[in-house]
């Protein structure tokens, strides 16, 4: 079983019930989640649009990076996530496979670990919620130590909604 850190955002429509419904979903076609950070509200980083729920998850599964891949574009979609272009615009789900336990791939399509995630403070934060230690394969320092020298301003700001 391999272990896998997810970044799950919304910022379209019921965001909180498709955050739930994209975990119920991954519990069923990915694996067994087994830590599940802090929700918090972001602001949309890269375009103009509504503001997002954020977290990060840890899921265990036997599923190959491509598999994985595959299943969480097939859960965004079935959330209503459509893919136009390369415009980033607002979207019910928006799934990211961050970490594929030290795993790094490059290839078209899928890349790990999710590249600049090291400067986005909507990933690092919750991720630090439940990653604190694990190490970046590639930039060999901790999720922590990433989060203490992150140059992003936006903090996310902790909701008091729950998952549990």
């Amino acid at each position: 079983m391999s272990q896998i850190y997810l970044s799950i955002g919304s910022n379209k429509g019921n965001r909180y019930s498709y955050i739930k419904e994209s975990l119920d979903m991954i519990r069923k076609d990915v694996g067994d989640i087994e830590l599940i950070s802090k929700i918090y509200e972001t602001k949309a980083w890269g375009f103009e649009s509504d503001d997002f729920l954020n977290l990060c998850i840890l899921v265990r599964s036997k599923l190959s990076p491509d598999e994985l891949l595959i299943n969480l574009k097939y859960i965004e979609n079935k959330i209503g996530r459509k893919f136009y272009s390369h415009k980033i615009k607002a979207r019910e789900i928006d799934i990211d496979i961050l970490f594929y336990s030290t795993k790094i791939i490059n290839k078209k399509g899928l890349i790990i670990p999710h590249p600049r995630l090291e400067i986005r403070n909507f990933v690092l934060v919750p991720l630090n919620d439940i990653a604190s230690s694990f190490n970046h394969p590639i930039l060999n320092k901790s999720i922590k130590q990433l989060l203490e020298v992150s140059t992003d301003n936006d903090l996310p700001k902790k909701t008091l909604l729950n998952l549990s």
